[in-house]
């Protein structure tokens, strides 16, 4: 880690009372070492990150993080802060402040070096070495490991530098040998301070575990073990060894969450007697866990906010399935909730429903994981959108509303035609949205079950297809096809066929009940429901129509592209998703877009006129929100809304409720389901379309003027960030 810091990257006065202003000083450090070339760049990514979970950790830490194209080398900014500040951490303030800096094709030798940091921060001495550092060569020196050369101390602590470089990233993620060979893990080894007698005791005691391991496998598979097929619990007769653990620990940008985990859990399982290995799928690649090692554990663990890779691997043991930071905060009550699984004999037939699109709390209400397990089917379905939708509405544009006529392109394409090419794009757009409502009720049975839920899903959505049941249909068949691979999952398989549930049992079975549900019992019904509400929709004139557009403009700009944003799109791009749409939902899909560019714009313009009452950073963002506002990007709205949610938003929807209101009321029509100013030809009474929109962006830039310049004024205040302005004295928001 030598090269990654330096006492010029060191900062033990940190003044910064905002993990905005935090992240800002230590970047200005690396920028001044060259390490940073665009500091407002790196800043926003850096944010970007921070925006996808809080990176304050308990114990009064704080490690923001990112890969960025404006960084030119790895690079660790340390920071020390005597008031705290706020990076989200459940146990308040962090007064110990890491700013990790990765370029965005960082080799993984550095990677692992970085991940080996996020292991030292779970070690109390380490920590508490720092807390108490005089001065920046020294803390520099903790950092690096160079302060660390008592190899008995190290070996004792089993959280120390030495430990980083061999058990956390050799032994946890997976066989010795193949640990041993890999160059990232030793570089870690190396910067950490490890000394060549501790990597021997490490690895000889890793090799002992992975042999133990390998021994029961073997004889388990060659029946020469009595022992139950079932995991053993910890307090049975048979279980002569400890309880034995696998995990598999990953964050989204796996370079801090994922390595901290890891050693979290390690260290709880030394607590608690109990032999945790851990495979870390981070950004440094990962190796997967020895197949021996898998099937001689009595528990698995996943802490993981992205999908775990290979996660069949682990099928027919005690899971306990969580977010990351659950991995870091209460590493031991995991541990206890699988070996109290294994004692009730629980197993999963194939995989653990995954926190794909959630923290993985288990305290979550059936609520709040049905809005989840929705919106990730929205999430994979909007990419077929956007792509069939835009291929469609160029296939109109360049050949006119009739080419959804035109014969097959495999019977007749003329090179030189310009029909035939606008014939070709229309055909294939129309082969993209026939995905629409497979994909939907695939992905929301994906949410709720994992791999295993992607077959019924799919069939239940391609039927539903079939029946038309539209968008509802795809509703019902993947909320059925997750339900029912969930309940096939807690039953009880023998040990024979655990190995061919996933491909075999769980598809075949789930996919007949599927299939019968949507054909016999509840299709017919549905593709009624379908069939009324679009009547209605095509029904819709004069003051309901616009009372629709509205709402859905309010629904555009509640949350800045977040679920309430995205059943208002959906509901849109549900009535367009057909070759010949009505013109009532092509109203509805001009509206919604409308709207939604409405926020980011707003905020630009806002900047513009009166960039006195925004920060520096606020402003840079209002630049960009031109840009994004102008491709109908909602999300550029969302780092004004974070800084200022009560002014932000409400003005939002005002603003985004008059456009899309006025774009019903004028009559626009939009074929795509994307693309903002970029389809404007595509768009019927674009001049009137563009007032609509105009009209809310002003409404919401007043608005937003308005409430900032009324703000209450505090007594006291500090500068602008931004030239040497004189920032206002403003008054905290009320959360």
């Amino acid at each position: 880690m030598s090269e990654m810091i330096t006492a010029d990257l060191v900062d033990l006065d940190l003044s910064a009372d905002t993990k905005e202003a935090a992240a800002r000083a230590l970047a200005e450090r690396m920028v001044a070492k060259g390490r940073v070339t665009d500091l407002d760049g790196f800043l926003a990514d850096v944010a970007a990150r921070e925006a996808q979970m809080p990176t304050g950790l308990d114990g009064g830490i704080g490690i923001p993080h990112c890969r960025s194209a404006h960084v030119t080398e790895p690079t660790l900014a340390f920071g020390r802060s005597a008031d705290g500040v706020d990076f989200g951490a459940p146990d308040g303030p962090a007064d110990l402040i890491f700013l990790i800096a990765a370029p965005a094709g960082a080799d993984d030798a550095h990677l692992t070096i970085l991940s080996s940091l996020a292991r030292q921060l779970m070690n109390a001495e380490f920590t508490t070495a720092l807390r108490s550092a005089q001065d920046a060569e020294t803390a520099t020196a903790l950092i690096r490991g160079d302060a660390r050369t008592d190899p008995a101390s190290s070996a004792d602590t089993g959280s120390s530098a030495a430990d980083v470089g061999t058990q956390g990233d050799a032994g946890a993620e997976g066989t010795p040998e193949n640990t041993a060979a890999s160059p990232g893990a030793a570089s870690a080894g190396a910067a950490a301070g490890s000394t060549p007698e501790t990597e021997t005791a490490e690895t000889a005691t890793t090799e002992t575990v992975t042999s133990t391991a390998e021994e029961t496998a073997t004889a388990a598979t060659s029946g020469e073990s009595e022992a139950p097929a079932s995991p053993a619990s910890p307090t049975s007769p048979s279980a002569a060894r400890p309880f034995r653990i696998v995990a598999v620990t990953s964050c989204p940008t796996g370079i801090a969450h994922t390595y901290m985990a890891a050693e979290s859990l390690e260290n709880a399982g030394r607590d608690a007697g109990v032999e945790v290995v851990v495979e870390t799928q981070g950004s440094a690649g990962f190796t997967r866990l020895d197949p021996a090692v898998i099937a001689a554990a009595d528990g698995v663990i996943f802490a993981h906010d992205v999908p775990v890779r290979d996660k069949d691997r682990f099928a027919g043991k005690p899971t306990v399935d969580v977010g990351v930071k659950a991995g870091i905060n209460r590493p031991g009550a995991l541990i206890s909730e699988v070996q109290e699984k294994a004692e009730r004999g629980e197993a999963t037939g194939g995989t653990a429903p995954t926190p794909v699109e959630r923290s993985g709390d288990t305290a979550e209400g059936y609520g709040t994981k049905l809005r989840k397990w929705l919106m990730s089917g929205v999430s994979y379905m909007v990419p077929f959108v956007a792509a069939g939708g835009l291929l469609i509405a160029l296939g109109f544009a360049i050949g006119g509303y009739q080419i959804n006529k035109a014969p097959s392109v495999m019977d007749h394409f003329v090179w030189t035609q310009t029909d035939s090419w606008a014939a070709l794009l229309f055909q294939i757009g129309g082969v993209a949205f026939g995905f629409l409502i497979p994909v939907l009720a695939g992905y929301i049975a994906y949410g709720m079950a994992d791999r295993p839920g992607l077959v019924p899903g799919f069939v239940g959505g391609a039927i539903a297809l079939t029946i038309n049941a539209g968008f509802l249909g795809a509703l019902a068949a993947g909320l059925i096809a997750g339900g029912v691979v969930m309940a096939i999952q807690k039953a009880r398989i023998p040990a024979a066929l655990r190995g061919i549930m996933p491909v075999v049992v769980i598809p075949l079975i789930s996919s007949a009940i599927v299939g019968f549900l949507m054909f016999v019992v509840i299709g017919k019904p549905i593709a009624s429901a379908q069939k009324a509400m679009t009547d209605w929709l095509n029904g819709l004139t004069g003051s309901n129509a616009i009372l629709l557009g509205a709402l859905l403009g309010l629904m555009m700009c509640f949350d800045l592209g977040g679920p309430v944003n995205k059943v208002a799109y959906t509901f849109a791009t549900a009535g367009i998703a057909v070759a010949s749409p009505s013109d009532s939902a092509m109203k509805i899909m001009a509206a919604v877009m409308a709207a939604g560019m409405v926020p980011p714009l707003a905020m630009a313009l806002a900047t513009t006129v009166r960039g006195k009452l925004f920060n520096r950073t606020e402003r840079e963002n209002g630049k960009a929100a031109w840009v994004l506002g102008a491709s109908f990007i909602t999300e550029g709205a969302i780092p004004f809304a974070a800084a200022d949610p009560l002014r932000v938003i409400p003005s939002s929807m005002v603003g985004g409720a008059i456009t899309g209101g006025l774009s019903m009321a004028f009559g626009a029509t939009l074929r795509a389901p994307h693309g903002g100013i970029f389809v404007v030809p595509l768009i019927g009474n674009p001049f009137l379309y563009l007032i609509a929109i105009a009209a809310g962006v002003c409404v919401t830039t007043a608005l937003v003027v308005v409430l900032k310049s009324t703000r209450r004024q505090a007594p006291g205040g500090s500068a602008d960030d931004a030239g040497g302005a004189t920032a206002e004295k403003r008054q905290p928001i009320a959360a």
